[in-house]
C-alpha cells in the first residue's frame, strides 16, 4: 500500500524490454517527472535532465555519503571511496586516481585492447552464434580494467571471473549471491593491494600504487581506504561498459545500414559511441540523499530521503535533445550526462570510451552483417542494458 504522503508514483521492477522503458520515461517527464516510489524501501526518482545535474553539481545540498544506491547495498561493508564521500574528504582519493585515467595513459594501452578484442572475437564470430553480452562484453570490460591494475595473467582471470560473477549476482538481484561475490572482491582487492606493496609502480601508470603513494602529493590513504577503493573499481568497470557494449550490438543488430556505414567509415565510431551513450546510458540505481528539506519543480522531499537519477531518461530528454529518440552521429553538441557531472564524474570516462571503441570496431570489422538470434533480455534495474544480446553473425 502506498504511503499516505507519498504516493507510488513510478514502478523500477517492470518487465522491461529493450524499448519500452524510453516509452515510459518519456511519460514519466511529461506526467510525473519528480516521481516517488514504495519500492526498495522508497525512494524518489528524477527523470529531467536538469534535475539531475542540479542534484549532482549541489554536493553541499545532496549528499553520496550515504544512501547513494538504490536499492541500498545489501549490508554494510565499510565505505568504499570515492563513491561513498562528499567533497572536500573525496577529493584526497579523486586527485591520485587522475593522472592513470588521462588520455595519453589510453593511447598506450589502445594496442593492447585491441588484442584482447580480437582474441575474445575471433572463436566467437567463427561459430556463427554467440550472445555478445554473455560471452564477449562481460570479459572484455574486466579484462579491460585489468590492464589499469596492470595484473599479471593468472590475478587478471581471477579478477576478472570475481567480477563477471558479481555483476551476473546483481543484474539477478540475488542478495545472498552477491554478498558471496562481493566478499571475494574484497578478498581480490585485498591480494592486489598486499601484492603490489612489495613492488610499487609509477603513480601516474598504475592505479593501485596511486593511491598507495598518495601522500607523497597530498593526503595519505589508509591501507583499508586503498582495499576499498580497489574494490570499488572492480564492480564499477564490469556494470556500465557491458550494459552498453550489449545495447550498442542490439541496436547495430537492428540496423544494418548503420552498421555498414560505420564499416566503410571506421573513424565514425568515437561519434557513433558519444551517439550511443545518450542513447543508452546505463545508470539508474545511483542515487544522492537531501541533506536538508528541498523542494524539487513543486514535490517536498523530506531530508535523509534517497533520490535516484535516471541517467536513461535525462538523455532523452526533449527539452535539451531534438528529436531525442533518433540516433545522429552528427548531434553537436552531444550534452549526455552518461558519465555523470560534478565531483563524482565518472574518472574512468576515456577507458570506457575506448572500450566502447575497440569492442564496436572489432564486431564491425570481423563481421560481414549480423543480426538479433533471439530475444534480448534485461537486466533487472540495477543497470540500463541487455544481461543476454544473442547474435547470428556472417564472418568478415
Amino acid at each position: 500500500m502506498a504511503h499516505p504522503k507519498h504516493p507510488n508514483e513510478f514502478d523500477p521492477l517492470y518487465d522491461e524490454t529493450f524499448d519500452n522503458s524510453h516509452v515510459y520515461y518519456e511519460e514519466m517527464r511529461r506526467n510525473c517527472p519528480v516521481a516517488h516510489s514504495e519500492a526498495f524501501g522508497g525512494f524518489w526518482a528524477l527523470f529531467k535532465y536538469e534535475d539531475i545535474v542540479r542534484i549532482q553539481t549541489e554536493h553541499e545540498n545532496f549528499s553520496t555519503a550515504e544512501k547513494n544506491v538504490v536499492p541500498p547495498a545489501t549490508r554494510n561493508q565499510g565505505r568504499r571511496p570515492p563513491l561513498h564521500f562528499d567533497p572536500p574528504e573525496h577529493d584526497a582519493y579523486r586527485r591520485p586516481v587522475t593522472p592513470v585515467f588521462n588520455k595519453s595513459r589510453m593511447a598506450v594501452l589502445e594496442p593492447e585492447l585491441r588484442r584482447f578484442a580480437d582474441e575474445l572475437m575471433d572463436p566467437l564470430v567463427t561459430e556463427g552464434r554467440f550472445d555478445f553480452t554473455l560471452d564477449f562484453a562481460e570479459y572484455f570490460a574486466a579484462r579491460a580494467f585489468g590492464l589499469i591494475l596492470k595484473l599479471p595473467l593468472d590475478m587478471m582471470l581471477r579478477a576478472r571471473e570475481v567480477q563477471v560473477q558479481y555483476y551476473r549476482a546483481q543484474m539477478a538481484m540475488d542478495k545472498e549471491r552477491v554478498i558471496k561475490w562481493s566478499d571475494e572482491l574484497y578478498r581480490v582487492a585485498n591480494d592486489l593491494v598486499n601484492d603490489r606493496k612489495k613492488n610499487l609502480l609509477d603513480p601516474n601508470e598504475d592505479l593501485i600504487s596511486a593511491l598507495l603513494l598518495a601522500g607523497e602529493n597530498g593526503e595519505a590513504i589508509s591501507e583499508e581506504m586503498v582495499v576499498a577503493s580497489i574494490r570499488q573499481f572492480l564492480s564499477a568497470s564490469q556494470a556500465a561498459p557491458g550494459a552498453v557494449l550489449g545495447s550498442i550490438a542490439a541496436h547495430l543488430a537492428q540496423d544494418s545500414k548503420l552498421q555498414q556505414n560505420l564499416r566503410e567509415n571506421p573513424h565514425r565510431i568515437p561519434d557513433a559511441v558519444e551517439e550511443f551513450l545518450r542513447l543508452y546510458s546505463p545508470y539508474r540505481v545511483f542515487a544522492r540523499t537531501a541533506i536538508h528539506d528541498e523542494n524539487i519543480r513543486g514535490r517536498d522531499i523530506p531530508s535523509g530521503e534517497p533520490i535516484a537519477m535516471i541517467f536513461p531518461s535525462a538523455n532523452r530528454d526533449e527539452d535539451v535533445f531534438e528529436n531525442p529518440h533518433e540516433f545522429s552521429m552528427d548531434r553537436k553538441p552531444n550534452k549526455h550526462i552518461a558519465f555523470g557531472r560534478g565531483p563524482h564524474r565518472c574518472p574512468a570516462s576515456s577507458l570506457a570510451r575506448l572500450e566502447l571503441c575497440v569492442a564496436t570496431e572489432a564486431l564491425l570489422s570481423k563481421t560481414a552483417s549480423f543480426e538479433l538470434d533471439g530475444e534480448i533480455k534485461m537486466t533487472d534495474w540495477l543497470e540500463f542494458g541487455p544481461s543476454s544480446t544473442p547474435l547470428k553473425v556472417v564472418a568478415a
